[in-house]
């Protein structure tokens, strides 16, 4: 499974990349307006560190959201264009599909929504684990339907969990067999962590101190 970071900072992208696991930066508006940086100094930025980096459209209407694309697109052979996921959302996909130009379908939350997405030619598909359960609803749930949907067809789409609040949603992306999980940067942090690596290493380095005597 890709592993990719969910964020506009490119200390921490610069960080997780030196670690040798990261296969890719997701980034939103909200994002890049919480780092308070320029859009595209940031995003060229973090492609020089990861091979896959996606930037959301604003648009809301097709042809606005394929000018936006098209522009981000010519940036940098790593930019994939990050769509939302309505009607227009479908059409823009449909044109991107064409132009051979990489998206990221975003705010996906049914099978629906997700078979749409694919058959519109979306590259990948981001279904909101953390925002459905938030609202009450299984988010790790609709991944195994998604997947369980996948099963049956040849769609290249990948399924990239997004929304991701704690590691057991990345183990449990990985056990379902999704594609990608892109993981906010105080998450990623805890996935090396566990109290008995820590208890061992002590144990070892104190029993080695008494071997040096």
């Amino acid at each position: 499974m890709k592993l990719f970071l969910d964020t506009a900072n490119v200390e921490h992208v610069r960080e997780i990349a030196a670690w040798g696991v990261l296969d890719g930066v997701t980034t939103n508006p909200s994002l890049v307006a919480k780092e308070g940086k320029e859009f595209k100094a940031t995003v060229l930025a973090m492609c020089e560190l990861v091979p896959c980096v996606s930037a959301q459209v604003t648009a809301v209407d097709a042809p606005g959201m394929i000018t936006q694309g098209e522009e981000y697109a010519a940036w940098h052979k790593h930019i994939v264009v990050k769509v939302p996921m309505t009607v227009e959302g479908l059409k823009a996909l449909t044109y991107f599909k064409k132009k051979g130009i990489k998206t990221n379908t975003t705010l996906v939350f049914s099978v629906s929504q997700a078979l749409l997405a694919a058959k519109a030619g979306a590259s990948m598909i981001s279904p909101f684990v953390g925002r459905l359960d938030d609202a009450g609803e299984n988010g790790m749930g609709l991944i195994a339907k998604i997947m369980e949907a996948w099963s049956h067809y040849d769609f290249q789409t990948e399924v990239l969990v997004a929304s991701t609040r704690h590691p057991e949603h990345i183990e449990e992306a990985a056990r379902l067999g999704a594609h990608i999980a892109t993981i906010p940067y105080e998450v990623f942090l805890k996935l090396p962590k566990h109290p008995l690596t820590d208890a061992g290493l002590k144990k070892f380095l104190e029993d080695w101190e008494k071997v040096k005597k």
